[in-house]
């Protein structure tokens, strides 16, 4: 229900074009995207899921995102490494930490490489999605991470790709190619002219650029995925610890 209502929220952010006469102001953006990220960290901290060993381990994959971000600010074509570790650990750890693994690593990169700015909120929240994503596929995981899961976070990475890509767009949509011929933004459009515009704008200038992105996501997850899950897997393993009572038995293997 938190992560339902946090992404309602970031909806109203994508959706905003379809019913409004202008793009949101940066401050109702910003606002949205940092908003959403505190609640969710707040409430997770409260209830002890974010406790001192995830929050280091956050903080340790929004540092190596940033630190790869610093060596390929731009990406190849579309794609950029720091989408496969916001996988990896979304798949291993739940939707709520994935979400907050992606939009940790796109705000601690973005103060790193300086790419502060108007599209930064639609990031965040995009980003947020792409480890919440990965976290509800491997909620049915159980024990030492196999190849099955190793294809079906490949799957969530491929989709991913193109979908964060599309979910930006809407910025640069709305921003840059404002009452262009053919599939530039109007105000006022019905939701059917404006998914059609949003449609043909999006072959014509992303789908390309976002099959790299795409292509990129599943040859890492298909190098790296296993090792990578089955250290997740095995450093979770040791967050969890059974306290026995002095009238329980020992363990027994």
């Amino acid at each position: 229900m938190i992560l339902a209502a946090i992404s309602a929220a970031g909806l109203l952010l994508f959706f905003w074009p379809l019913f409004a006469s202008a793009a949101p102001p940066q401050t109702f953006s910003f606002a949205i995207a940092l908003g959403v990220v505190a609640v969710l960290a707040f409430i997770e901290l409260a209830t002890r899921r974010l406790d001192a060993r995830r929050f280091a381990l956050l903080a340790a994959i929004a540092a190596l995102d940033a630190a790869l971000r610093l060596v390929l600010v731009v990406g190849l074509g579309g794609f950029s490494p720091i989408f496969f570790l916001i996988l990896a650990a979304g798949y291993v750890y739940g939707p709520s930490f994935g979400f907050l693994c992606g939009a940790t690593s796109l705000l601690t990169s973005a103060v790193a490489t300086g790419g502060i700015g108007p599209w930064l909120p639609y990031q965040v929240i995009a980003c947020g999605w792409v480890g919440m994503a990965a976290g509800l596929a491997g909620l049915r995981r159980t024990g030492i991470p196999r190849r099955r899961d190793v294809i079906a976070l490949a799957l969530v990475g491929l989709v991913t790709g193109y979908v964060f890509g599309a979910l930006l767009d809407v910025w640069d949509w709305t921003t840059f190619y404002r009452a262009a011929p053919s599939f530039g933004w109007l105000p006022g459009l019905s939701l059917a002219d404006a998914l059609s515009r949003f449609g043909r704008f999006y072959l014509a200038t992303s789908a390309v650029y976002d099959s790299f992105r795409a292509a990129g996501n599943v040859l890492m997850i298909a190098v790296l995925g296993a090792p990578v899950l089955a250290a997740l897997a095995r450093l979770r393993s040791r967050f969890h610890v059974v306290v026995l009572t002095a009238d329980q038995p020992p363990l027994t293997t």
